[in-house]
């Protein structure tokens, strides 16, 4: 029986270590050519997106001159624009992510990332 235990932990142990690096292996830097071209992919650099704070302090026209046009949008509240980021591979949630850049005083204030 604790062999068993240590056989099913030890599954478990490998298969979370396998899916980290299997996620990890998804991100990438910011590259505005590839941002451009390949929306379907944005989510690999998404996170370097909002951890560069690349956006922050950029007009509305900036942020649209680097990442190109955003995608229509329903949410209500501040100036903002939303941009697609594409379905990362999930093992749970395979939701469309998005990139919402909110404006304060006509400059980019906060950037963050839904699946919603």
């Amino acid at each position: 029986m604790v062999k068993k235990i240590k056989i099913i932990v030890g599954v478990l142990l490998l298969a979370s270590v396998i899916s980290y690096f299997v996620l990890d292996a998804n991100e990438k830097q910011f590259d505005e050519t590839q941002w451009k071209s390949s929306p379907l992919t944005r989510y690999k650099m998404s996170k370097a997106v909002v951890e560069s704070n690349i956006l922050y302090g950029k007009t509305k026209g900036e942020v649209i001159s680097l990442l190109g046009s955003a995608m229509p949008s329903t949410l209500k509240g501040k100036e903002h624009l939303v941009y697609s980021l594409g379905t990362p591979p999930s093992f749970f949630e395979t939701k469309e992510e998005k990139l919402v850049v909110i404006f304060e005083d006509s400059k980019v204030f906060k950037v963050i990332q839904s699946n919603e």
